[in-house]
């Protein structure tokens, strides 16, 4: 964003732009601990022998996690996190299969900390509960027979993860139909967000992080062209359901809505039998509303909102190199791209958001990618760039063999130099550097510990937030 731009948020909009500036800590401290707690997370194995008739799993696990993070003000928060998980799952001869899965969380902060000024939490809610069928096992079980064909079904609350993870990454309560044929399969889906537990990618929406209602419908179809290689295309539509929202500002009213498309197409599979490979492009389309004030000639005015086209885009690539030593090392690189809009004050927002007149030209979507730990910037007007490798480095001793050590290194910039993103910057397109590492230890077979640090090293000529900034988590989980 140019200088006079940001200098106008400061000085005309002080008590705006820090209310903004905190609801967008919030919304990032969110990506930054589901990021994290999807790698940690002990997940419960859904593979069960078609041979088997019934099966009645459960259990659960407890995790102990400490956590300090300095924001964008370098202001340090701590946080003690507390999780109960238990899960239940009924599978009738491979073919049937229910699930569920509750979540207890107590999040204790030091004091003042918190990202949303509520303090201590505690929060209990359904995680998961699905139903799943499988018709090719069904047939299997039940008629003797195996057909080339398969219908399967998964209905209820649960993970969609479209495509690389760059359009969709959330927790849906809904459908998923995938239908396969040869070589060829199609998904469908159908779900709305599980409204109190789903952080809005729109954090000056009011309720953004307890109260989202956002629908998603789509298909996806895939080809296995060869063993090595599964090329796809997918449409998604994104409908918004938060429309009776509005913000008083003082003097602005701000409304929202943002009904979008997205039509992206990619591929996954190896390129030789250690080298695998995934990439996809994605197109955004749709419309938004508008921002909700003007400034034109330092003075600062409300006007009234409109609907603008988006037209928007990104892209992600991977390449992962397996070792075939006994460490399992493992080397990986990464290339994240988005577009973004020059004429925003914050290229996700409504409020400072697209100005009327113009097209939307910055990337918003649902997904989650790895874009680091300290600085964890979202996927809009963003280029990054990431390195980074992991092994197991004792692998004879029997009490070390799983301990995993890693690391990553990630360069970031801005697509379109003048435009925002997430949070305050000047003029420029080179951000600033961030290494981090990780350690995972299956210490027995019912205790883990995960630990992450990592810390953004800022270009100071572009990054209002100049000073560097720290991360660090680590995490003990006990399986029962």
């Amino acid at each position: 964003m140019k200088r006079n731009h940001f200098a106008f948020l400061l000085l005309g909009l002080t008590f705006v732009a820090t209310n903004a500036s905190a609801q967008t800590s919030v919304e990032r401290f969110n990506r930054q601990l589901e990021q994290i707690q999807r790698e940690t997370t002990l997940q419960a194995d859904t593979s069960v022998p078609a041979d088997q008739r019934t099966l009645f799993d459960y259990g659960g696990y407890f995790t102990l996690s400490y956590l300090t993070v300095e924001d964008v003000n370098r202001q340090t928060h701590v946080l003690r996190e507390y999780d109960l998980v238990n899960y239940a799952r009924i599978n009738i001869d491979g073919a049937q299969e229910f699930f569920v899965r509750t979540l207890n969380r107590y999040r204790d902060f030091n004091d003042q900390d918190s990202f949303d000024d509520k303090g201590d939490q505690y929060h209990f809610f359904l995680d998961r509960a699905y139903y799943r069928f499988d018709l090719q096992r069904y047939d299997e079980a039940y008629k003797g027979q195996h057909i080339d064909q398969n219908v399967v079904l998964q209905a209820g609350r649960q993970l969609v993860h479209w495509g690389a993870g760059l359009t969709l990454s959330q927790i849906l309560d809904g459908g998923v139909l995938d239908l396969k044929s040869g070589n060829w399969s199609l998904e469908l889906l159908g779900g709305i967000t599980a409204i109190q537990d789903t952080v809005d990618f729109d954090a000056s929406r009011p309720h953004f992080d307890d109260h989202t209602r956002r629908g998603f419908y789509g298909a996806q179809i895939a080809l296995q062209l060869t063993p090595n290689h599964r090329p796809y295309a997918f449409v998604l539509f994104q409908q918004d359901y938060n429309h009776s929202d509005v913000r008083e500002t003082g003097v602005f009213q701000t409304r929202f809505d943002y009904n979008t498309w997205y039509a992206g197409f990619g591929s996954t599979g190896t390129l030789s039998d250690q080298l695998l490979y995934s990439a996809e492009m994605v197109y955004e389309g749709g419309r938004g509303l508008t921002n909700s004030f003007s400034s034109t000639s330092g003075t600062i005015a409300p006007v009234p909102q409109n609907y603008a086209d988006v037209s928007a885009w990104a892209g992600d690539a991977r390449l992962d190199y397996v070792f075939t030593d006994a460490r399992r090392s493992r080397l990986s690189a990464e290339f994240i791209i988005a577009s973004g809009d020059d004429d925003r004050f914050h290229t996700s927002n409504t409020f400072g958001g697209n100005k009327a007149g113009t097209k939307d030209r910055a990337f918003n979507a649902f997904g989650l990618l790895n874009t680091g730990l300290a600085f964890a910037p979202s996927v809009s007007n963003l280029m990054a760039m990431r390195v980074g490798g992991s092994m197991f480095p004792i692998p004879d001793s029997a009490q070390f063999k799983r301990l995993q050590l890693g690391a990553d290194f990630f360069i970031f910039g801005k697509v379109d130099r003048n435009a925002p993103i997430d949070e305050g910057t000047f003029e420029g397109r080179y951000l600033g550097v961030e290494p981090d590492i990780f350690l995972n230890w299956q210490i027995s077979s019912d205790v883990t510990l995960a630990l992450r640090y990592g810390v953004f090293f800022p270009n100071s000529d572009v990054v209002v937030s100049s000073e560097s900034r720290q991360f660090f988590f680590a995490g003990l989980t006990f399986a029962f």
